[in-house]
């Protein structure tokens, strides 16, 4: 699967963006799907995840409340909403996909990043 994310940039504190990760190479519906995140100097963390069919979601808690991960299967793409965006949130974003769970030692394939920038 090769997965390629988009929809980065800087945003002022308590602004929103959507980042979106189009697939393509294999049955984009077979994978659970996520977003994990690196700010400089951290490890990466997980973000959000969806399963196949997109009745189950799962979140960090640091954006719980926040954030909302959404899948269209037939656009093989997921979406990544961002509302209330603040400074803490500034990182690299990285589109993943998983055929188990969605943790960093599980990903079978890792799309390159997409900077987001939260301006204070």
């Amino acid at each position: 699967v090769q997965l390629q994310a988009f929809g980065g940039g800087l945003v002022q504190a308590g602004g929103s963006l959507r980042l979106s990760c189009a697939a393509s190479g294999r049955t984009f519906s077979n994978y659970v799907m996520g977003w994990f995140r690196q700010a400089p100097g951290k490890e990466r963390e997980f973000v959000a995840a969806i399963n196949w069919s997109g009745g189950s979601t799962y979140y960090a808690d640091s954006v719980k409340g926040r954030f909302t991960i959404s899948r269209d299967n037939a656009k093989n793409t997921v979406y990544l909403q961002m509302n209330s965006l603040k400074p803490e949130d500034t990182a690299v974003y990285y589109c993943a996909a998983s055929t188990l769970v969605m943790t960093i030692k599980s990903v079978d394939y890792w799309g390159k990043g997409t900077q987001v920038t939260v301006s204070s």
